[in-house]
Protein backbone atom coordinates (compact mmCIF):
# COMPACT_ATOMS: atom_id res chain seq x y z
CA UNK A 1 0.00 0.00 0.00
CA UNK A 2 1.25 3.28 -0.61
CA UNK A 3 -0.32 5.82 2.06
CA UNK A 4 -0.87 9.16 2.26
CA UNK A 5 -1.98 11.09 5.58
CA UNK A 6 -4.10 14.25 5.13
CA UNK A 7 -3.73 16.58 8.36
CA UNK A 8 -6.49 19.16 9.35
CA UNK A 9 -4.26 21.29 12.00
CA UNK A 10 -7.17 23.13 13.13
CA UNK A 11 -8.91 20.01 14.29
CA UNK A 12 -10.84 20.33 17.39
CA UNK A 13 -9.13 18.12 19.87
CA UNK A 14 -5.56 18.42 18.66
CA UNK A 15 -3.18 20.07 21.48
CA UNK A 16 0.43 19.83 20.23
CA UNK A 17 0.51 20.02 16.51
CA UNK A 18 4.23 18.91 17.23
CA UNK A 19 3.29 15.65 19.05
CA UNK A 20 0.81 14.67 16.58
CA UNK A 21 3.03 14.70 13.66
CA UNK A 22 5.25 12.29 15.39
CA UNK A 23 2.72 9.80 15.81
CA UNK A 24 1.70 9.93 12.25
CA UNK A 25 4.95 9.14 11.48
CA UNK A 26 4.68 5.59 12.21
CA UNK A 27 1.62 5.50 9.18
CA UNK A 28 3.24 7.85 6.56
CA UNK A 29 6.52 9.28 7.60
CA UNK A 30 7.74 10.68 4.02
CA UNK A 31 3.90 11.09 2.33
CA UNK A 32 1.91 13.93 4.69
CA UNK A 33 -0.58 16.90 3.54
CA UNK A 34 -1.46 19.90 5.77
CA UNK A 35 -4.51 21.84 4.75
CA UNK A 36 -4.02 25.71 4.94
CA UNK A 37 -7.87 26.18 3.76
CA UNK A 38 -11.09 25.12 3.21
CA UNK A 39 -10.80 22.54 0.18
CA UNK A 40 -7.31 21.72 0.62
CA UNK A 41 -8.27 18.27 1.58
CA UNK A 42 -10.35 17.41 -1.27
CA UNK A 43 -7.60 18.93 -3.64
CA UNK A 44 -4.78 16.45 -1.83
CA UNK A 45 -6.96 13.25 -1.85
CA UNK A 46 -7.10 13.99 -5.52
CA UNK A 47 -3.69 14.70 -5.94
CA UNK A 48 -2.42 11.97 -3.42
CA UNK A 49 -4.34 9.45 -6.06
CA UNK A 50 -2.97 10.95 -8.70
CA UNK A 51 0.68 10.26 -7.54
CA UNK A 52 -0.31 6.68 -7.02
CA UNK A 53 -1.58 6.46 -3.60
CA UNK A 54 -3.94 3.95 -2.67
CA UNK A 55 -4.89 4.34 0.88
CA UNK A 56 -6.02 7.92 2.17
CA UNK A 57 -6.21 8.68 5.72
CA UNK A 58 -8.21 11.61 6.86
CA UNK A 59 -6.70 12.72 10.11
CA UNK A 60 -9.05 15.33 11.35
CA UNK A 61 -12.80 15.97 11.87
CA UNK A 62 -16.27 15.25 9.99
CA UNK A 63 -15.52 18.05 7.96
CA UNK A 64 -12.25 17.15 7.07
CA UNK A 65 -12.91 12.87 5.94
CA UNK A 66 -15.76 14.54 4.45
CA UNK A 67 -13.50 16.93 1.79
CA UNK A 68 -11.67 13.45 1.73
CA UNK A 69 -14.00 11.76 0.55
CA UNK A 70 -15.21 14.37 -1.95
CA UNK A 71 -11.32 13.99 -3.57
CA UNK A 72 -11.95 10.15 -3.40
CA UNK A 73 -15.08 10.31 -5.20
CA UNK A 74 -15.23 8.14 -8.62
CA UNK A 75 -12.23 6.68 -7.55
CA UNK A 76 -13.86 4.79 -3.97
CA UNK A 77 -13.36 1.17 -5.43
CA UNK A 78 -10.20 0.90 -5.80
CA UNK A 79 -8.84 3.13 -2.43
CA UNK A 80 -8.68 2.49 0.81
CA UNK A 81 -9.89 5.42 3.06
CA UNK A 82 -8.82 5.55 6.68
CA UNK A 83 -9.64 7.99 9.66
CA UNK A 84 -7.73 9.25 12.68
CA UNK A 85 -10.08 11.02 14.26
CA UNK A 86 -9.49 14.52 15.97
CA UNK A 87 -12.32 16.84 15.48
CA UNK A 88 -14.85 18.14 17.59
CA UNK A 89 -17.51 15.52 17.03
CA UNK A 90 -16.01 12.98 15.23
CA UNK A 91 -19.82 11.53 14.73
CA UNK A 92 -18.69 9.06 11.44
CA UNK A 93 -16.02 7.64 13.79
CA UNK A 94 -18.78 7.08 16.76
CA UNK A 95 -20.68 5.21 14.04
CA UNK A 96 -17.63 2.67 13.03
CA UNK A 97 -16.81 2.04 16.65
CA UNK A 98 -13.54 3.56 16.69
CA UNK A 99 -11.47 4.30 20.33
CA UNK A 100 -10.79 8.03 21.36
CA UNK A 101 -6.64 6.60 21.88
CA UNK A 102 -4.77 7.93 19.79
CA UNK A 103 -2.40 5.74 19.86
CA UNK A 104 -5.04 2.78 19.47
CA UNK A 105 -6.77 4.56 16.67
CA UNK A 106 -2.84 4.35 14.47
CA UNK A 107 -2.27 0.72 15.32
CA UNK A 108 -6.03 -0.11 13.62
CA UNK A 109 -4.25 1.88 10.52
CA UNK A 110 -1.70 0.09 10.53
CA UNK A 111 -3.32 -3.01 10.16
CA UNK A 112 -4.59 -2.09 7.05
CA UNK A 113 -7.83 -3.90 7.47
CA UNK A 114 -11.15 -3.08 5.73
CA UNK A 115 -14.78 -3.03 5.76
CA UNK A 116 -16.77 -1.69 3.42
CA UNK A 117 -18.70 1.19 3.29
CA UNK A 118 -21.51 2.98 1.41
CA UNK A 119 -20.99 6.48 -0.40
CA UNK A 120 -23.53 8.14 -0.49
CA UNK A 121 -23.81 10.47 -4.18
CA UNK A 122 -25.29 13.95 -3.86
CA UNK A 123 -26.94 15.59 -7.23
CA UNK A 124 -28.22 19.04 -7.08
CA UNK A 125 -26.51 22.01 -8.50
CA UNK A 126 -23.11 20.28 -8.53
CA UNK A 127 -21.87 16.80 -7.48
CA UNK A 128 -20.99 16.09 -3.73
CA UNK A 129 -20.25 12.97 -1.79
CA UNK A 130 -21.00 11.72 1.72
CA UNK A 131 -20.61 8.65 4.51
CA UNK A 132 -22.13 10.35 7.08
CA UNK A 133 -25.27 12.43 6.98
CA UNK A 134 -26.66 14.95 5.23
CA UNK A 135 -29.53 16.96 6.12
CA UNK A 136 -31.92 20.06 4.79
CA UNK A 137 -33.82 22.96 6.21
CA UNK A 138 -32.96 24.10 9.13
CA UNK A 139 -30.29 21.71 9.82
CA UNK A 140 -28.47 23.02 6.53
CA UNK A 141 -29.13 27.15 8.53
CA UNK A 142 -27.66 25.54 12.00
CA UNK A 143 -24.86 24.23 10.16
CA UNK A 144 -24.19 27.10 7.85
CA UNK A 145 -23.53 29.46 10.89
CA UNK A 146 -20.90 27.10 12.63
CA UNK A 147 -17.27 28.52 12.52
CA UNK A 148 -14.09 26.94 13.48
CA UNK A 149 -13.52 29.93 15.77
CA UNK A 150 -17.41 28.66 17.38
CA UNK A 151 -16.28 25.01 17.62
CA UNK A 152 -12.79 26.15 20.04
CA UNK A 153 -14.84 27.71 22.25
CA UNK A 154 -17.92 25.59 22.36
CA UNK A 155 -17.15 22.47 21.76
CA UNK A 156 -19.29 20.04 21.13
CA UNK A 157 -22.02 22.69 22.83
CA UNK A 158 -21.71 24.18 19.47
CA UNK A 159 -24.14 22.67 17.82
CA UNK A 160 -26.66 23.34 20.56
CA UNK A 161 -25.86 27.28 20.51
CA UNK A 162 -25.96 27.54 16.84
CA UNK A 163 -29.14 25.93 16.73
CA UNK A 164 -30.72 28.31 19.28
CA UNK A 165 -29.16 31.56 17.03
CA UNK A 166 -30.80 29.91 14.20
CA UNK A 167 -33.95 29.21 15.51
CA UNK A 168 -35.42 32.76 14.17
CA UNK A 169 -35.00 32.06 10.79
CA UNK A 170 -37.32 28.54 11.40
CA UNK A 171 -39.77 28.06 8.91
CA UNK A 172 -41.80 25.34 7.12
CA UNK A 173 -40.71 23.86 3.40
CA UNK A 174 -43.42 22.13 1.14
CA UNK A 175 -41.44 19.50 0.47
CA UNK A 176 -42.03 16.45 -2.40
CA UNK A 177 -39.87 13.08 -1.37
CA UNK A 178 -39.52 10.34 -3.84
CA UNK A 179 -37.99 6.79 -2.96
CA UNK A 180 -36.72 5.31 -6.23
CA UNK A 181 -39.64 4.53 -7.99
CA UNK A 182 -42.34 4.94 -6.13
CA UNK A 183 -44.84 7.77 -5.76
CA UNK A 184 -43.79 10.96 -3.98
CA UNK A 185 -44.56 12.24 -0.28
CA UNK A 186 -45.29 15.44 0.15
CA UNK A 187 -44.89 17.45 3.64
CA UNK A 188 -44.76 20.53 5.06
CA UNK A 189 -41.36 19.93 6.73
CA UNK A 190 -38.41 22.04 8.76
CA UNK A 191 -35.90 19.19 8.36
CA UNK A 192 -35.10 16.44 6.04
CA UNK A 193 -32.10 14.45 7.15
CA UNK A 194 -30.88 11.51 4.79
CA UNK A 195 -28.80 9.50 6.92
CA UNK A 196 -25.70 6.97 6.33
CA UNK A 197 -24.42 6.98 9.93
CA UNK A 198 -25.97 7.49 12.92
CA UNK A 199 -24.83 10.72 15.21
CA UNK A 200 -24.46 14.07 14.31
CA UNK A 201 -23.83 17.58 16.19
CA UNK A 202 -20.89 15.16 18.47
CA UNK A 203 -23.09 12.32 19.60
CA UNK A 204 -26.36 12.95 19.10
CA UNK A 205 -28.34 9.91 17.61
CA UNK A 206 -30.00 10.98 15.04
CA UNK A 207 -30.67 7.83 12.44
CA UNK A 208 -30.66 4.64 15.68
CA UNK A 209 -31.15 2.10 13.25
CA UNK A 210 -28.85 3.15 10.15
CA UNK A 211 -25.89 1.14 8.98
CA UNK A 212 -23.27 2.73 6.55
CA UNK A 213 -22.66 -1.28 5.36
CA UNK A 214 -25.84 -2.10 4.54
CA UNK A 215 -26.68 -0.23 0.97
CA UNK A 216 -29.72 1.86 2.36
CA UNK A 217 -30.12 5.39 3.40
CA UNK A 218 -32.61 6.30 6.70
CA UNK A 219 -34.77 9.46 5.88
CA UNK A 220 -35.92 11.19 9.00
CA UNK A 221 -38.81 13.77 8.10
CA UNK A 222 -39.71 16.50 10.68
CA UNK A 223 -42.36 17.81 10.23
CA UNK A 224 -43.77 21.42 10.52
CA UNK A 225 -45.18 21.68 13.98
CA UNK A 226 -46.09 23.39 17.29
CA UNK A 227 -42.69 24.99 19.14
CA UNK A 228 -43.55 22.92 22.26
CA UNK A 229 -43.83 19.75 20.19
CA UNK A 230 -40.73 20.40 18.60
CA UNK A 231 -38.90 21.21 22.19
CA UNK A 232 -40.34 17.50 23.41
CA UNK A 233 -39.21 16.08 20.05
CA UNK A 234 -35.47 17.43 20.49
CA UNK A 235 -35.53 15.63 23.82
CA UNK A 236 -36.16 12.61 22.21
CA UNK A 237 -33.72 13.15 19.52
CA UNK A 238 -30.52 13.14 22.16
CA UNK A 239 -31.56 10.13 23.63
CA UNK A 240 -32.38 8.14 20.16
CA UNK A 241 -35.72 7.96 21.00
CA UNK A 242 -37.64 9.89 18.11
CA UNK A 243 -38.45 7.57 15.22
CA UNK A 244 -42.02 6.76 16.36
CA UNK A 245 -43.15 10.39 17.17
CA UNK A 246 -46.09 11.62 15.06
CA UNK A 247 -44.02 14.59 14.01
CA UNK A 248 -41.44 12.21 12.25
CA UNK A 249 -42.05 10.50 9.20
CA UNK A 250 -38.91 7.48 9.02
CA UNK A 251 -38.50 6.00 5.71
CA UNK A 252 -35.36 4.22 4.42
CA UNK A 253 -34.33 3.44 0.31
CA UNK A 254 -31.65 3.25 -1.87
CA UNK A 255 -32.41 6.47 -4.02
CA UNK A 256 -34.18 9.51 -2.66
CA UNK A 257 -35.51 12.42 -4.52
CA UNK A 258 -36.37 16.05 -2.72
CA UNK A 259 -37.72 18.67 -4.11
CA UNK A 260 -38.50 22.04 -1.65
CA UNK A 261 -40.11 25.40 -2.07
CA UNK A 262 -38.56 27.73 -1.23
CA UNK A 263 -35.57 26.09 -1.87
CA UNK A 264 -33.58 23.89 0.95
CA UNK A 265 -30.23 24.69 1.93
CA UNK A 266 -28.66 21.47 2.24
CA UNK A 267 -25.25 20.42 4.50
CA UNK A 268 -23.12 17.16 3.62
CA UNK A 269 -21.47 15.93 6.38
CA UNK A 270 -21.76 19.11 8.87
CA UNK A 271 -20.37 21.26 5.72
Amino acid sequence: MKIAVIINPKAGSIKSFPALLKQIARLAPDCRYTTRKRGSARLFAARAIREGCNYIIAAGGDGTLNEVVNGIGPSSGIVRLGLLPLGTGNDFARCLGLPSAMNENIEILRAGKTRAIDMVKVTSDRVRYFVNVSAGGFSGIVDENLTSRLKKTWGPLVYLRSAAAAFSDLHSYRTRVRFGPKRPISYDLYNVIVANGRYIAGGWPIAPRANPTDGFLDVILIKKAPATTLAFLGARMMLGKHLDSDAIVFRRGRSISITAKPRMWFSVDGE
